[in-house]
C-alpha cells in the first residue's frame, strides 16, 4: 500500500472513522473559495468546476457553495486564506508533502512543525522533498467494479497515462488536465471509483515495517487531522501482512 493514494484506503482498513462531516466542509469551502479568486464561472475555471463537484458529492448545501465562490470573489467578506505547502521527513526517512490553506502562517508553520517533532519525523526546508512527487490525476477502481482489459483500453483512450494493478484495485493515473476527461470516460462507462482526485504522487517509494509504519501511520492522522491541512502525501509503501498486525495492534 503506496502513501501518494492509499491513505483514505488504510483509514478505511484500519477501521478508522473518516474526517467528521463538518471537517471535510470546511476543507472544501476553502478549497472553493481559492479556486473562485482566478474566476467565479467554473465553465472557464477548471480547478472550480473540480471544486464544485468535490463538494456536491459531500453533499453540500447549494447554497454553501454560492457563499464560498462569493467569498473567494470578494462579492463577500471572509477570511483571507493562503496557500502553500510543507514539507518534512516521516518514520524510516519517508517524504511528507503537505498542502496548507492557512490565514496564519506562522502559527500553522509551528503547529505542523511540532507534530513532526512529536511523531518520529522533523520538518524540512522548502524544496527539500516536494522534487520526488509528480502531480498527477489519480482515480483508484476496486477489482470487483470493472473487467481489467476494459478499464485499460477505455482509460488509455480517454488520455490516461497508465493502469496500474493491485492486488485489490487498479489505479488509473493520468495528467491534470485529462483528469475530467478520463473521470467523465469511467462514469459514462459505470465503473465506479473509490477515489478520484489531483494529487500528488511519489517517483519512488519506501517499504516501512512494523514499528515504523504504526509510526507513519499516527504521523498521517495527525496531519490529517489537523485543520489546515488539505491534504497530506507522502512516499510511504506498507505490505498487506505488515497492515494487518498494524491494525491488529491498533484494535487490542
Amino acid at each position: 500500500m503506496g502513501g501518494h493514494s492509499h491513505w483514505a484506503t488504510i483509514k478505511r482498513y484500519k477501521g478508522a472513522q473518516d474526517v467528521k462531516r463538518g471537517k471535510v466542509f470546511t476543507r472544501i469551502i476553502r478549497e472553493i473559495a481559492i479556486a473562485a479568486r482566478t474566476g467565479g464561472d467554473p465553465d472557464s475555471n477548471p480547478r472550480l468546476r473540480l471544486s464544485i463537484a468535490k463538494a456536491k458529492e459531500a453533499n453540500m448545501p447549494g447554497d454553501t457553495i454560492k457563499k464560498a465562490i462569493q467569498r473567494g470573489t470578494g462579492e463577500l467578506p471572509g477570511v483571507a486564506y493562503e496557500e502553500y505547502a510543507l514539507e518534512g521527513y516521516g518514520p524510516g526517512g519517508t517524504a511528507v508533502l503537505l498542502e496548507i490553506t492557512s490565514d496564519n502562517r506562522n502559527r500553522t508553520v509551528a503547529e505542523i512543525r511540532n507534530l513532526f517533532t512529536k511523531n518520529h519525523g522533523n520538518m524540512a526546508e522548502a524544496g527539500a522533498v516536494a522534487w520526488q512527487f509528480h502531480k498527477k490525476g489519480l482515480l483508484t477502481i476496486d477489482k470487483g467494479k470493472a473487467d481489467e482489459d476494459q478499464l485499460l483500453t477505455l482509460a488509455l483512450e480517454a488520455g490516461a497515462e497508465d493502469v496500474k494493478v493491485s492486488d485489490k484495485t487498479f489505479e488509473v493515473i493520468c495528467g491534470t488536465h485529462e483528469f475530467e476527461a478520463v473521470k467523465k470516460a469511467l462514469a459514462d462507462a459505470k465503473i465506479e471509483t473509490t477515489l478520484a482526485e489531483v494529487t500528488f504522487i511519489p517517483q519512488n517509494t519506501i517499504r516501512l515495517e512494523e514499528k515504523a509504519a504504526e509510526q507513519m501511520l499516527k504521523l498521517m492522522e495527525a496531519m490529517d487531522e489537523h485543520d489546515d491541512v488539505q491534504k497530506v502525501h507522502a512516499n510511504f509503501d506498507i505490505s498487506e501482512e505488515v497492515m494487518e498486525k498494524v491494525a491488529a495492534a491498533a484494535a487490542g
